[in-house]
């Protein structure tokens, strides 16, 4: 019985580690892009709608944010939501490959527009495509 309360307050610990792994991570990553986008807590604050006192306390890791938080963080500071949660220790290899993968899809999207427009207009001029 002893053993069972050991392993599960073990468990505890650890969930508790990578619970504040996690929130340190997002709070980190927010700041970075938020500087690296030359945008005060203020500015970023105004553009998401929510106050500057919540930016301070997501950066400060003092608070966790909701799905419809995140998601207005991501918008206001043009960065898709998972790159949030990428750890800064990851290795520039592995955050290079994700760039590249991000990169090529976005190029494919973007051919794909391009070619559906531009038989969209050859139809409109009577051309055959």
């Amino acid at each position: 019985m002893k053993e069972k309360a050991n392993r599960k307050e073990k468990n505890t610990k650890e969930t508790q580690l990578n619970e504040e792994a996690l929130r340190k991570t997002l709070s980190t990553n927010i700041k970075k892009h938020r500087e690296n986008s030359g945008l005060t807590q203020e500015k970023l604050a105004e553009k998401a709608g929510i106050s500057a006192n919540m930016i301070n306390d997501i950066e400060g890791c003092r608070t966790w944010i909701s799905d419809k938080t995140l998601v207005k963080l991501a918008a206001s500071l043009q960065v898709e939501i998972y790159r949030l949660f990428i750890p800064l220790t990851a290795s520039d290899n592995e955050i290079t490959k994700t760039v590249v993968k991000d990169i090529a899809q976005d190029l494919q999207k973007i051919r794909k527009d391009f070619n559906a427009s531009f038989e969209t207009a050859l139809k409109s001029m009577g051309a055959k495509g």
